[in-house]
């Protein structure tokens, strides 16, 4: 199974909805990874299938006009809309079940679950950026790491930056860009994006 994003497939999918061999493309990559995460939040494979399904189903509605940001993550995107899917199919069951003790603690337990995956989640990008800004740095020269660091992370002003370290501010705006793509063009390779 393919780990990227098809960027291609997401366009043909809006460009045209009703194609057929888009939209089996697309259920075989993300459906598999949709029904993975329904079993990971603990359902019973006929709970899977039918959030599994459900989740399909609106995003047949939601590409006709979804705009792929190759900035940010649309795994993490389809797994909010998985997950929003999820907390709807127990809230219908919950209604149903009438206050059944098993669906108010299998949402407890959802939720706590979701907490630790979104922590997981947040230490796997922080250590790919910093994976990816161990590569960047070793290919730049210090005063433009330096020239980077001290505007993107510390916040100082580019004509602070240029005085601190004798370069004109609009060196300085280049050096802080140069790094950023270069830090993005990174990630995109680390998490199989790019």
């Amino acid at each position: 199974m393919e780990t990227h994003t098809s960027v291609t497939l997401l366009g043909r999918l809006r460009r045209f909805p009703t194609d057929q061999t888009a939209w089996s493309l697309f259920v075989e990559r993300y459906g598999r990874k949709i029904l993975a995460w329904c079993r990971q939040w603990n359902l019973q494979d006929a709970d899977a299938e039918d959030v599994t399904q459900t989740v399909l189903l609106k995003l047949a509605d939601k590409m006709k006009t979804f705009d792929y940001d190759e900035t940010k993550s649309f795994r993490a995107w389809l797994k909010t809309v998985a997950w929003h899917v999820l907390s709807d199919y127990c809230d219908s069951r919950k209604a149903v079940a009438a206050g059944g003790d098993q669906t108010v603690e299998l949402l407890g337990n959802l939720k706590a679950r979701e907490d630790l995956v979104q922590r997981l989640d947040e230490e796997f990008d922080r250590e790919l950026f910093e994976e990816a800004a161990a590569r960047v740095k070793v290919r730049v020269t210090p005063k433009t790491w330096e020239a980077f660091e001290r505007m993107a992370v510390q916040g100082q002003s580019g004509s602070e930056v240029g005085e601190a370290l004798g370069m004109k501010v609009a060196t300085v705006f280049v050096a802080r860009s140069k790094v950023q793509r270069m830090l993005q063009e990174e990630v995109q390779k680390l998490d199989g994006i790019g």
